[in-house]
């Protein structure tokens, strides 16, 4: 299920103002810090990981990391789990395909399948 429009509002608080949204997924920490829920939201420029309330993982509170937007998220190692930096995330397998088309748009977008909505 994609992230709904007030979680990427949500997001958006804690981000530049010329900040475009481009893919948002929730990921849970399995390494260090210790586990916790975050949003990793991927933009033109960076890659953001968002500290969430403790309860409420649709409610990101702060900046936690920032990586430059060519950083990989993948490969998708089994059971639905990333690297990014020195943390290790979980996510839901439903999110598998955000991760690996925030990885096509940079480094294979001739992958990418056309815009079917162009004008929007």
């Amino acid at each position: 299920m994609p992230v709904g429009t007030a979680v990427r509002d949500r997001c958006r608080t804690l981000l530049g103002p010329d900040e475009q949204i481009r893919y948002v997924f929730p990921a849970l920490s399995v390494g260090p810090p210790g586990m916790a829920n975050f949003l990793v939201v991927v933009t033109e420029g960076a890659i953001s990981v968002l500290a969430t309330r403790m309860l409420r993982s649709d409610r990101p509170v702060s900046v936690y990391a920032t990586f430059p937007r060519a950083t990989r998220l993948g490969p998708i190692l089994p059971g639905s789990v990333i690297e990014l930096g020195s943390m290790v995330f979980e996510f839901d397998e439903e999110y598998a395909a955000v991760v690996r088309a925030a990885d096509a748009e940079i480094f294979a977008p001739e992958t990418l399948p056309p815009d079917p909505l162009p004008d929007l």
